[in-house]
């Protein structure tokens, strides 16, 4: 078994080093695995592992009936770095997004529209149709699963038991009984701001921060003080500690993994560093880390969670965008908060539906869910990639990109006086749709910025999508862009 490991590490670092030394150039078929077998005088089953691990390092990608071929590589490398649209704290303000937004991701959802708007990946990417089967199986064969009361069986153990698994890599891992089942992510969010605030007080938020995070404060009545965040490496800490240090902070809410919109991932030393501060300060950390399976790099990135010793994080998350959104499922490891928030749970929605939890573990258990990630993953960093290049290909000279290093997402810089409001309009009688920028800032910030989704495989659809909405764009340029709002 040890020369097994050791002559597929050998495969895998002889055919890394001809990538990485050109040899092999991107979009290069690799010979077929029988070919390999042969030539190496290895097992078929030796090779394929290399190919595996390859694929994890992010050097190779499976087509299928077609074989391994060279990865080209990610936007990251050729792409400008946007900076931070702006430099100093601001004060903590009240949130007034919920009407406008409303409207806005109504007008998205129409089916007409090139979806470019809600951050969602495509069904064809999900394995629904192996959801749905597994539904039709736990349904003939657990018929006591509708017998519990609503108010009383939260968890299903065996989705606990995967969830704790599926954390072991992190570096420590979630403790089954701080783990609350949850309708979505975003119940999970509003539970643990519940949990933590009450009308009036301040909550630290990234810069640009996820919409729906600003409408929970709105809805609760809290404060937004907006932390500035950079488009590669996350919130400032630095801004974090001045203005806990100096303002009463009720909770910190932030994406550590892949911010929404930004793509952002803050470095392990910086996380820890998070993780310390704000258990001194008594403030909790409410963590959303949705996306942090949807990483482009070969490792899984641990979450501010892992470097929490005191129980002072709470991590939410949810199933929406590696399985599908139409599960309603999720979850919160709550920490020292988990007495609380099971309280609130059970006063608000009761029990998470127990066939969707037990569906959810049975694929979580099978070997399907770690093939499925890995194939979601490669997709959504090749659509970010084509995403970027189309932009950079048909939008305005000075328009500029972050640069995700996981997620779904893009967020694009456009030259100051284009807006992202007005150019909202003109694409909505284009027939396509996106989230205008200051959607992302309680303080009304980045409105010559926007978000564009990149959870569809790419077409001639979305060339023709991106390619009409530069040009609309471009107009708003050469005239000025009467709306853009002063400030």
């Amino acid at each position: 078994m040890e020369q097994q490991a050791l002559l597929y590490e050998q495969l895998a670092d002889e055919l890394g080093g001809m990538i990485a030394g050109r040899i092999l150039r991107p979009g290069d078929r690799l010979p077929s695995v029988r070919r390999l077998a042969h030539e190496k005088k290895l097992s078929v089953s030796t090779v394929v592992q290399a190919l595996r691990q390859l694929e994890d390092r992010g050097q190779v990608e499976a087509r299928p009936q077609s074989g391994f071929f060279v990865r080209s590589p990610p936007p990251s490398q050729n792409l400008q770095l946007a900076p931070h649209t702006h430099k100093r704290l601001a004060r903590p303000v009240a949130v007034d997004i919920n009407h406008r937004l409303m409207d806005i991701l109504a007008l998205n959802n129409r089916k007409e529209m090139a979806p470019l708007g809600a951050a969602l990946p495509a069904a064809e990417l999900l394995p629904i149709t192996h959801l749905q089967r597994l539904y039709g199986i736990i349904g003939r064969r657990s018929g006591l699963l509708l017998d519990a009361a609503s108010h009383t069986a939260f968890n299903h153990p065996d989705l606990v038991r995967q969830l704790v698994r599926h954390s072991l890599a992190w570096g420590q891992p979630l403790a089954a009984d701080e783990i609350v089942i949850t309708n979505s992510c975003t119940e999970s969010l509003s539970l643990c701001l519940h949990a933590v605030t009450k009308p009036g007080d301040t909550v630290a938020v990234e810069s640009p921060s996820y919409y729906l995070m600003l409408q929970l404060l709105e809805q609760l009545g809290l404060k937004a003080l907006e932390i500035p965040t950079h488009p590669r490496h996350g919130i400032s800490v630095d801004a974090l500690e001045i203005a806990t240090r100096e303002r009463k902070i009720a909770a910190c809410l932030l994406m550590s993994n892949f911010n929404n919109p930004l793509g952002s991932l803050i470095p392990d030393q910086e996380k820890k560093r998070i993780a310390e501060l704000m258990a001194a300060r008594k403030i909790p950390i409410i963590e959303d880390d949705v996306y942090g399976d949807l990483h482009f790099g070969p490792d899984r990135p641990w979450p501010v969670k892992s470097f929490d010793t005191s129980g002072n994080v709470m991590l939410c998350t949810s199933l929406s965008k590696t399985l599908s959104p139409s599960l309603r499922l999720g979850y919160v490891a709550a920490g020292r908060f988990h007495a609380g928030l099971l309280t609130l749970k059970t006063l608000t929605s009761g029990a998470t539906n127990p066939i969707t939890q037990l569906v959810v573990a049975r694929y979580l258990e099978s070997t399907a869910f770690d093939r499925h990630l890995r194939g979601l993953r490669r997709a959504c960093e090749r659509q970010v990639m084509q995403m970027s290049e189309a932009v950079l290909r048909y939008f305005p000279t000075g328009t500029r990109l972050a640069q995700p290093q996981g997620g779904l997402v893009l967020w694009v810089e456009m030259p100051a006086g284009i807006n992202s409001s007005v150019l909202f309009e003109d694409a909505l009688h284009a027939g396509i749709a996106l989230v205008p920028g200051d959607l992302f800032s309680a303080n009304g910030h980045y409105s010559n910025c926007l978000r564009l989704n990149c959870g569809n495989p790419w077409s001639p659809r979305f060339e023709e999508a991106v390619k009409r909405l530069g040009a609309l764009a471009a107009k708003l340029a050469l005239r000025g862009n009467p709306g853009e709002r002063k400030r």
